[in-house]
């Protein structure tokens, strides 16, 4: 992207070398994100023709940074083409630290940690940065106002709902909306509403959080984006941490206002509801309409949460035609099979060297697959690289430059998702991936960790990643 390249040079005063794609980070937008390399530094260049999106991010961006909030500088931009630089924070999101932090419903302190840190810096958004913030310049709407769930719900009602083809009565189910919105309205609604404060919008690096995506915030109720975080249906977060991690939200808003819990309890698990159809609109308009399934990996993880909801949660305006619809989606086994067997699958993902034993498969079924990355360039020929391994930043520029090298991990990534998708219909319980290379230290390692980021962004999917001659000679590098 030449307009990138010129916006880097601008601000670094450095020609870049490189613009490379960023692989699983278009989501649901369609905005092309790709990382700008260069001798001086790396950053971050956004290209999305809906300019009023733009002039949103970089609004709130500089307003947020003025009042010290960890979202990204801005370098340069062009709005004429459609671009922006900004602040590369690397490339963990919150749900692939969780995934990495996870066994099933334990999750480790470190996930814990970097989760409470998140909710702790939310008030500050809604709250100290919302007070001043130019709410002229949010699009498409202002606020969260009775227009803006209505699209919502009916973002749900006919992308979801009418695409999965669960019945419903369409009167009924509108005069519960006009309930429900009733209900959302009555809540204070004068904060600053994130609108996607969710787990792959927050980077996280050294432990800390750094927020993204939030151009399209607007006025609106506190309980908004904490219910989105707690209730981010691949998160999966168990009921028990959301509460914990709720009740630490609560303690952190009350130093910025009073805090009346009964009150915000009364309009919370609303909230909830219409986040979590919110998503359901946007699974079924990206999966059955647009036909990019994996966006329905994400439906039977919302259902959990409607399950749990409705065995446990009483609202307190009646909703009769919504909640025999989400009976109904509930018990459908067609949504239930679009992710079948969730958790069931774990695929174990090695690093070797071939001049040492091939890892062997300890679950008892044999087979997996083998890549032999000895054709790909070598890093290990360059000085500057042989006390480096595939998890050092200076080899990942490096392979991340080579056309070879992405050729070779698209045919190996999709080789491998045709086996998940197959092992997960058919109720298989492992797989192995291994990578090789000449030393096991540096090409087998990269393209063992791009899996491993990959698949853990699948919905029942487990990683366990093990790098064989890094344990043995570089113990410090592993995480």
């Amino acid at each position: 992207m030449d307009v990138l390249k010129q916006l880097y040079e601008q601000h670094f005063h450095s020609p870049a070398d490189s613009v490379t794609p960023l692989q699983g980070q278009l989501g649901g937008s369609g905005r092309a994100i790709l990382r700008v390399a260069g001798s001086a530094d790396t950053a971050i260049g956004i290209v999305y023709p809906v300019r009023e999106e733009n002039v949103a991010f970089l609004e709130f961006s500089r307003h947020f940074r003025r009042h010290g909030l960890p979202v990204p500088a801005i370098y340069a931009e062009d709005l004429a083409h459609d671009a922006y630089l900004e602040e590369d924070f690397g490339d963990t999101t919150l749900f692939e630290f969780l995934g990495a932090h996870r066994t099933g419903d334990l999750i480790a302190p470190p996930a814990t940690e970097a989760y409470r840190k998140v909710v702790s810096v939310l008030p500050r958004f809604q709250i100290e940065a919302g007070r001043d913030l130019n709410y002229e310049v949010c699009y498409p709407r202002s606020s969260f106002d009775r227009q803006s769930i209505a699209w919502d719900l009916n973002y749900f009602k006919y992308y979801f709902l009418r695409l999965a083809g669960i019945p419903f009565n369409e009167q009924a189910l509108e005069n519960d909306f006009t309930r429900l919105t009733k209900l959302l309205l009555a809540a204070p609604h004068d904060y600053f509403l994130y609108r996607d404060f969710q787990s792959r919008n927050v980077m996280v690096r050294n432990g800390e959080p750094f927020f993204l995506d939030y151009q399209g915030g607007r006025k609106g109720a506190l309980q908004y984006d904490i219910a989105s975080l707690l209730y981010d249906g691949k998160a999966d977060l168990p009921p028990e941490l959301r509460q914990q991690l709720l009740d630490h939200y609560l303690h952190c808003l009350s130093a910025f206002i009073p805090v009346d819990r009964g009150a915000f309890m009364e309009h919370y698990y609303a909230y909830v509801y219409v986040r979590i159809m919110q998503a359901l609109g946007a699974y079924g308009f990206r999966g059955f309409y647009e036909r990019k399934a994996h966006f329905l990996q994400s439906v039977p993880y919302a259902l959990k949460n409607l399950r749990w909801l409705a065995d446990n949660i009483k609202l307190p305006v009646a909703l009769p035609a919504l909640m025999e619809a989400i009976q109904r989606m509930i018990g459908s086994e067609k949504l239930q099979q679009l992710a079948p067997n969730a958790n069931a699958l774990t695929v174990r993902i090695f690093s070797f060297s071939f001049h040492q034993e091939m890892p062997t498969d300890e679950s008892g079924n044999g087979g997996g697959f083998v890549f032999d990355a000895r054709s790909l360039p070598n890093p290990g020929r360059e000085e500057r690289f042989k006390q480096l391994t595939g998890v050092d930043a200076a080899v990942i520029d490096y392979l991340n430059q080579q056309e070879s090298v992405h050729n070779f991990m698209d045919h190996a990534q999709s080789i491998v998702d045709s086996s998940v998708a197959a092992y997960q219909h058919r109720g298989f319980a492992n797989l192995m991936v291994s990578f090789g290379c000449t030393g096991g230290q540096h090409r087998s390692v990269f393209l063992a960790e791009q899996l491993a980021r990959h698949l853990r962004q699948i919905s029942g999917v487990m990683v366990v990643l093990r790098h064989v001659e890094l344990e043995k000679n570089f113990p410090e590098k592993i995480k």
